[in-house]
């Protein structure tokens, strides 16, 4: 851990628009799980919320790294699909701006990782689709148990990937979504696939640290393996 905050790396996290409630107030509010803060905070680095209006890429020249975080759907018009009836709570807007940030963080060689809809963000923002509702294809809910219950998934990792570094050969991790990717973009390698064949982490070549995950490792305290390689990877960016 960097011994004092000035030299800790600044992590861009993505927020989301959803309506709120506090005190006598309901409005749209920019949100975030603090999972996601803490991770960041505990993992060494200093957690930065990025509004999801007034997209400009220029933000990444004051960050050190990039979390695309988690959330609702990806809209299908994005990839040229229709809409699956089990498809709801798209945001197009929240889309466009992702893919801003993920294509100018990209160029930028930023440190890049994209937590379950960041996954399949990464994906379609580089040519991919997705599957739009597992439970046809796998016949099960595992991976989204029921509202607001995680479920926890065994990976096989590829060996000679970052993932592996990382995690070893095989992760038990958290889950909850019931989207994933189908058509693989080609500048993406699948590095981590679920026993049913779901794609659970994938990596843009040729890039220090660009990691996709299907779960949530925010979800997990005990285990903050990728936040803190996301870290390492902003200090040797920040150099």
């Amino acid at each position: 851990m960097a011994s004092s905050a000035s030299d800790r790396p600044r992590i861009g996290i993505t927020t989301y628009l959803e309506p709120t409630v506090w005190g006598v107030w309901q409005r749209d509010a920019a949100l975030l799980p603090r999972v996601y803060l803490d991770a960041v905070a505990t993992a060494g680095g200093v957690p930065l919320l990025l509004p999801p209006v007034g997209t400009d890429p220029a933000v990444l020249d004051v960050l050190d790294g990039l979390i695309i975080a988690g959330g609702c759907d990806v809209d299908p018009a994005s990839y040229d699909a229709a809409p699956h009836p089990e498809t709801a709570d798209t945001r197009p807007g929240r889309d466009e701006h992702e893919a801003i940030l993920i294509r100018a963080a990209l160029d930028r060689d930023l440190p890049l990782l994209a937590v379950c809809r960041g996954l399949q963000m990464l994906n379609v923002t580089l040519g991919g689709t997705l599957h739009q509702h597992l439970p046809d294809l796998i016949t099960s809910d595992e991976h989204r148990p029921s509202p607001a219950v995680f479920g926890r998934t065994e990976v096989k990792v590829e060996p000679d990937s970052l993932t592996a570094r990382l995690l070893g050969d095989r992760s038990s991790v958290h889950c909850y979504h019931h989207q994933a990717l189908d058509a693989v973009a080609p500048a993406l390698t699948v590095t981590a696939r679920a026993a049913d064949g779901t794609v659970e982490a994938a990596e843009v070549a040729g890039h220090d640290f660009a990691l996709g995950v299907q779960w949530h490792p925010e979800e997990n305290p005990e285990d903050l393996r990728l936040f803190t390689a996301l870290i390492d990877a902003s200090r040797r960016h920040q150099s």
